[in-house]
């Protein structure tokens, strides 16, 4: 599974890394940073959980 986390539509509202830590780093500025690599196991959930609580749609997991 990956998560893309389009920079243009970010806000920086954070929900998803409050929603899901364990997936979901913010930079200094607060915006989502792209996740690197493939979802760990036992996190996709929390992946898609994270991409729901954006309020921009910024994030696409597949």
């Amino acid at each position: 599974m990956k998560v893309t986390i389009d920079a243009n539509k970010c806000s920086g509202h954070a929900r998803c890394a409050a929603t899901a830590p364990e997936v979901f780093e913010l930079d200094d500025a607060g915006y989502a940073i792209p996740y690197d690599g493939e979802v760990p196991d036992g996190f996709e959930e929390a992946a898609r959980e994270g991409a729901y609580a954006c309020p921009e749609r910024a994030i696409t997991v597949d």
